[in-house]
Formats: C-alpha cells, sequence, structure tokens
C-alpha cells in the first residue's frame, strides 16, 4: 500500500501544476470576467468550464504537459483575441460591454 501512495505511483504524477494552472484559469475567467455572461444560463456557464476541465484531463493523460499548458493558456487568449475584435467589429467597447442595450441585443438577451 505504501508503494502505491509513493510519486510516481498511480499514473497522476506530475500533473498537479496542470490542475492548478487550469484551476487558476477557471477562477479568473469566472470573476474578472463573469458580469459579461450574466444572461447566459447557469448550467451553460457550468457546462463550458466542465468541458476546458475535461479536455484539460484528456490532454494531460495523452498529448503531455506542453500541449496541456497551450491549451490552458492559449484557449483563453484566443477567446479574448476574438471577444476583442468581436465587440470592435459591433461598437461595444471591448472592457465595459457598453452600450449595455446594444451589447445584450446582440447576445439576444433582454434586460
Amino acid at each position: 500500500m505504501r508503494g502505491a501512495l509513493r510519486k510516481g505511483k498511480g499514473g497522476n504524477e506530475g500533473t498537479s501544476l496542470e490542475w492548478f494552472c487550469a484551476a487558476a484559469v477557471v477562477a479568473a475567467g469566472s470573476t474578472l470576467f463573469g458580469h459579461f455572461e450574466e444572461g447566459t444560463p447557469k448550467a451553460r456557464r457550468l457546462s463550458r468550464w466542465a468541458a476546458y476541465l475535461g479536455v484539460v484531463a484528456l490532454l494531460s493523460k495523452t498529448a503531455g504537459r506542453p500541449w496541456t499548458f497551450a491549451y490552458i493558456f492559449g484557449l483563453p487568449a484566443v477567446g479574448a483575441i476574438f471577444h476583442v475584435w468581436w465587440c470592435l467589429r459591433h461598437g461595444i467597447n471591448p472592457l465595459t460591454a457598453e452600450p449595455k442595450e446594444e451589447y445584450y441585443r446582440l447576445r439576444g438577451w433582454t434586460r
């Protein structure tokens, strides 16, 4: 039993840094940008994070650490670039989502 608990046993060696970074991205993303998603149903928001963490788990077990970190930090970076482009294209401030009425209209939400 003791041997199974040592580092390097059980198939979980070396993945704690990936999980920490992914959890930090989830926490920061939810905290800093959650107000932009106030009209999105909670189930959809949770399923996005669950899918993100599921892909992190899959990549950490199959593709390896470099690809996992590329995904952990690359997906939010691509999302941020798309967000800025989309907002500017539609006349929305990418940092404040103003004018709010136009942002809500483009997202299909009602106030």
